[in-house]
C-alpha cells in the first residue's frame, strides 16, 4: 500500500482511509490522484470485496486541494491555460470518472471537514455517513475558483438544485445535522461510532448475492442519466443476467425451503 492510502479488508468490506492527515487529506496532488484511482479499481475488479468503506485519517475527511501547492503556483495550475486543462483533465477529473464507472457499492465515512474537492468526494461515493464532527462546505468560489472535479454535476444530483446552487454559490460551511436535513448525508452517529457503523452498513451490503449488488448498483448510477425506456431496457438485460445465477437460483430455493419448514 503506498503512503497516501491505507487499507484493509475483513469479511467482504475494503475499509480505506485517506492518509494525508499532516495535511488534512488532500485529493489534488498527483500521487494522491494515481493511488487512489488504482486502489479503487483494483478492488473493484476483486470479487471478494463486495462493499467499500472510504474515509480520512486524523481529524479530517478531505479538504479537497492542496491550497499551498495553489499558492505556489505549482499543481495543477500552470502558467498556460491549455496545459492547466490537461492538468485537470489528467489529474483530479480521474477521480470523479473512475468512481462513476466502479460497480463495487462505496460508503462515505465522513469523519471530520469534507471542502472544496474534499465535499465532491464524499459526493462520489453512492451512500454518506458523517459523523458529528462532519462539517460540508462547496468552497471553491471563497478561493475564485468552480468546482473543478465534477462538483456541478454531483451535487445537484444528491440536494436538488436549488440547495446546490445555495451550498456553491455561497460556499458556506454546514454541520452535519444540517447535511442531514437536505439530503446530503443518509445518517449522522457519533463519532466514536462512525466507522463501526459504516462498516455494520457495509456488511449488510455484501450480505446479499453480490453480481445482483452490482447490477443494481449500476442501474441506479445509469438511472440518474437516460429515459425510462432506456432504463427498462438495460433492467431487461440485466435481469436476464440475474436468473442465469447460481446465486439467483439457491435464494429462490432457500425462500421456498422456508416457507415449507413454516
Amino acid at each position: 500500500m503506498t503512503d497516501e492510502l491505507l487499507c484493509e479488508s475483513e469479511d467482504g468490506v475494503a475499509l480505506v482511509t485517506l492518509n494525508r492527515p499532516d495535511t488534512r487529506n488532500p485529493i489534488s496532488d498527483q500521487p494522491m490522484i494515481d493511488a487512489l484511482v488504482a486502489l479503487m479499481q483494483r478492488l473493484d475488479a476483486d470479487e471478494a470485496v463486495r462493499a467499500i468503506v472510504l474515509t480520512g485519517a486524523g481529524s479530517a475527511f478531505s479538504t479537497g486541494g492542496n491550497l499551498r501547492e495553489m499558492a505556489a503556483g505549482t499543481g495543477l495550475h500552470d502558467p498556460l491555460p491549455a496545459r492547466t486543462r490537461s492538468n485537470y483533465r489528467h489529474g483530479i477529473q480521474r477521480i470523479p470518472l473512475a468512481f462513476e464507472a466502479l460497480e463495487t457499492p462505496v460508503i462515505a465515512a465522513v469523519n471530520g471537514p469534507a471542502v472544496g474537492a474534499g465535499c465532491d468526494l464524499a459526493c462520489m461515493c453512492d451512500i454518506r455517513i458523517a459523523g458529528t464532527a462532519a462539517r460540508f462546505a462547496e468552497s471553491f468560489v471563497k478561493v475564485g475558483l468552480v468546482p473543478g472535479d465534477g462538483g456541478a454535476w454531483l451535487l445537484p444530483r444528491i440536494v436538488g438544485f436549488a440547495k446546490a446552487c445555495e451550498l456553491a454559490l455561497t460556499g458556506d460551511t454546514i454541520d452535519a445535522a444540517a447535511a442531514l436535513a437536505c439530503g446530503l448525508v443518509s445518517e449522522v452517529v457519533p463519532d466514536a461510532a462512525l466507522i463501526g457503523h459504516a462498516r455494520a452498513l457495509a456488511g449488510r451490503i455484501a450480505a446479499n448475492p453480490p453480481h445482483a449488488v452490482r447490477m443494481t448498483k449500476r442501474l441506479l448510477r445509469q438511472g440518474r442519466t437516460v429515459d425510462l425506456a432506456t432504463a427498462l431496457e438495460a433492467a431487461a438485460a440485466m435481469q436476464a443476467l440475474c436468473h442465469a445465477t447460481d446465486e439467483h437460483r439457491d435464494a429462490v430455493a432457500a425462500f421456498l425451503s422456508r416457507g415449507k419448514a413454516g
